[in-house]
């Protein structure tokens, strides 16, 4: 009998056959679904740290098979986990400090002051899809507490409702509304402090 292919069995047999006992079995679930936690996971750390938290993801779904409910949904699970190992990454770091040193140049600023002079939300998310807007928001970003980027990121960034951006951080749509409202003072404050205008080029 010849061996079967990663896509011969659907998520839900393949769990069940990892859960019983068959661990090599779980190599399917890293092969078929590798592509869609990278994708996740470049969005919201960076480059260097792709692979490592790659591995990190498939560690927690391995970990937390047992506990699945609905393998049916099994790649919906599965994306959570990689959003919620991302959020874990940047508590990690910023927790230890390793925060990458970034400055802002003139080129900066003039993109700021258009950006931060019309707060509605389709203006912002206009000048923020903006090639000079990849640097200076990383630069922001990098500013925020945890919870505070990934849920800009997923509602802003990655247009995500409310109600699935408190789904995948396990908060009520109502944390969610206050803490993207907070999250987005707190990176209006960080763009335009005195601290934002240390760092611009002269």
């Amino acid at each position: 009998m010849g061996k079967i292919g990663p896509h011969d069995q659907d998520d839900d047999q393949v769990v069940r056959r990892v859960v019983s006992g068959e661990i090599q079995a779980f190599e399917r679930l890293v092969v078929r679904h590798g592509p869609l936690v990278t994708a996740i996971v470049r969005r919201h750390v960076p480059f260097d740290d792709v692979e490592d938290t790659v591995q990190d993801v498939f560690l927690r779904a391995y970990v937390s098979l047992p506990r699945l409910k609905n393998c049916g949904s099994f790649s919906q699970w599965l994306s959570v986990i990689a959003v919620r190992t991302c959020h874990d990454f940047w508590r990690e770091r910023y927790k230890s400090k390793e925060l990458p040193v970034s400055t802002l140049t003139e080129q900066h600023e003039m993109w700021l002051t258009s950006a931060m002079s019309d707060q509605s939300d389709s203006a912002f998310l206009e000048l923020a899809s903006r090639k000079e807007a990849g640097e200076i928001l990383e630069y922001a970003l990098g500013k925020l507490s945890a919870g505070d980027r990934m849920v800009l990121e997923l509602v802003y960034f990655e247009g995500r409702s409310m109600k699935e951006t408190a789904a995948i951080l396990g908060w009520s749509i109502a944390n969610v509304k206050v803490r993207l409202f907070r999250s987005r003072r707190k990176l209006h404050k960080v763009l335009t402090g005195p601290s934002a205008k240390e760092g611009v080029g002269r």
